[in-house]
């Protein structure tokens, strides 16, 4: 009995501190409007539609043409570096294109990746 207890207060705290669940998706959506200016949903606008982006490779719709450096850049999107890119776009993928300097706030940047996840 001790040890079932032992593993549901190991497994509450894991959740607890787990970033997946740090963020919240409906503030997330009201922070990415920022981003929504040019990351929206339709071919043709100014930047790559972002539905789906956890878990995809960097620079990889073919519906966008990416700069040099984003399409080069050999990894995938996951929420670690997702947050890291948010934080500091230029420091992740140097000579990207896009003009935005990045999230200061760390609870903004939680909230937009849980916001980008609940979008498959």
């Amino acid at each position: 009995m001790a040890d079932a207890r032992f593993l549901l207060v190991a497994a509450g705290l894991l959740c607890a501190t787990s970033p997946a669940l740090a963020g919240d998706a409906a503030r997330g959506k009201q922070v990415f409007q920022i981003c929504a200016a040019c990351h929206g949903d339709q071919p043709g606008d100014l930047g790559p539609s972002l539905v789906g982006v956890v878990g995809r490779k960097a620079g990889a719709r073919d519906d966008y043409r990416y700069s040099g450096p984003m399409s080069r850049a050999d990894f995938t999107w996951d929420r670690e570096r997702l947050r890291s890119f948010l934080r500091d776009p230029r420091g992740v993928v140097k000579g990207t294109k896009m003009p935005f300097d990045g999230l200061a706030d760390e609870g903004e940047i939680d909230d937009v990746i849980e916001f980008l996840a609940s979008r498959p």
